[in-house]
């Protein structure tokens, strides 16, 4: 699993790479701090994660949105955001969005989304493993 991390706050940036690096299947975790460089690093690492601020410097995270949704493999995009008006997360669930958490109150609940995803991870590639060696497993 790769991980893109768009944040202009390097103490979010932080917080959240400590939290992930104690997952061993994700394979790499990167850093964007402004809309232009989340769009370049989205199009050259192709992140199967974006965790997405609402505000950057150089513009929002629908911005970022608008560019990759019709993308022919979005990643999942978790927005983690210190405005998390009720209006703000209708907009953005509405642009592609998957996830909406408030930095302040809902940081545990943006890292067992994560969990759960790492688990699917690791049920996807089992599977694909067993298929590989003629098996048939399904749970």
């Amino acid at each position: 699993m790769k991980v893109l991390i768009a944040d202009d706050s390097e103490i979010i940036r932080s917080r959240i790479i400590k939290l992930l690096s104690g997952y061993k299947e994700i394979e790499s975790i990167r850093e964007a701090r402004d809309v232009k460089d989340t769009i370049k690093k989205i199009r050259t690492s192709y992140p199967t994660v974006l965790i997405l601020d609402v505000k950057m410097p150089d513009g929002n995270g629908i911005e970022v949105l608008d560019t990759i949704i019709h993308d022919q493999s979005p990643p999942v995009v978790i927005v983690v955001t210190n405005y998390p008006f009720p209006e703000y997360k209708r907009e953005y669930m509405m642009a592609g969005a998957d996830f909406f958490f408030d930095k302040s109150s809902e940081f545990r609940q943006m890292q067992n989304v994560i969990e759960n995803l790492v688990d699917n991870e690791i049920r996807l590639k089992a599977i694909k493993r067993a298929n590989n060696n003629g098996q048939n497993i399904i749970n």
